[in-house]
């Protein structure tokens, strides 16, 4: 499907931003983007990523081809543009300080109903050194709760484009794999009882830890 007709499934707005965020990708990160035929063409569904770079969520969106939602921590939420743009692509705000936000499931589970997706970080924050962290509860309690396919995702190189202690480095290929979707049989076990939501965290972290970029095709 074409990139014009990918934006006109979506509302203008998020289409636009999609479109921009698509153009900057291949002119400033083209990395390799693999996996794209494991993301649901129909229905709700949620992506799980490493988180090392604040350029993760754009370059996460523009991969893929429908409309996405993400989390933003609440403070974000100021007087002026910036709230109207983050209400107006559909972005949850989350209580980073609170442990399970009820108020943010409910939007989750609203987002769910219109089939579409959400992009979910098990780490919670940016690596601050680019290699994997130990995922919080928060990714396992909302996945539970959904009970929808997960598509475990991994972002390389984005540490090095925008890493935490150094500044933006256009020209650093940044690359997604896209790995097989997870069934909520794959990630929940009810019988794990307190530890449910953090073990299912860990389960789709360790999914996102056996992505691996392919390698180079010799010629």
């Amino acid at each position: 499907m074409s990139r014009v007709f990918r934006q006109v499934e979506m509302e203008p707005v998020y289409g636009f931003f999609h479109y921009l965020s698509t153009v900057i990708y291949s002119l400033a990160f083209r990395g390799e983007i693999v996996g794209q035929e494991n993301l649901p063409a129909t229905g709700a569904f949620l992506i799980a990523s490493n988180h090392a770079s604040y350029i993760d969520p754009p370059v996460l969106g523009s991969a893929v081809p429908r409309q996405l939602c993400f989390f933003a921590r609440k403070t974000l939420w100021k007087p002026g543009i910036a709230s109207w743009w983050l209400d107006t692509v559909g972005t949850i705000p989350v209580d980073r300080d609170g442990g399970q936000d009820i108020s943010a499931l409910k939007r989750v589970l609203r987002t769910l109903k219109e089939n579409k997706g959400l992009i979910l970080f098990p780490e919670g924050t940016r690596s601050p050194d680019g290699n994997l962290q130990p995922p919080k509860a928060g990714v396992g309690f909302i996945v539970c709760r959904s009970q929808v396919p997960v598509v475990p995702a991994r972002i390389f190189g984005s540490f090095e484009a925008f890493g935490r202690q150094s500044g933006l480095r256009l020209g650093r290929p940044i690359s997604i794999v896209f790995g097989t979707p997870l069934s909520p049989a794959d990630y929940d076990d009810p019988a794990d009882g307190k530890e449910r939501y953090q073990r299912a965290s860990e389960r789709i972290m360790a999914a996102i830890a056996r992505l691996n970029l392919p390698p180079p095709v010799v010629v």
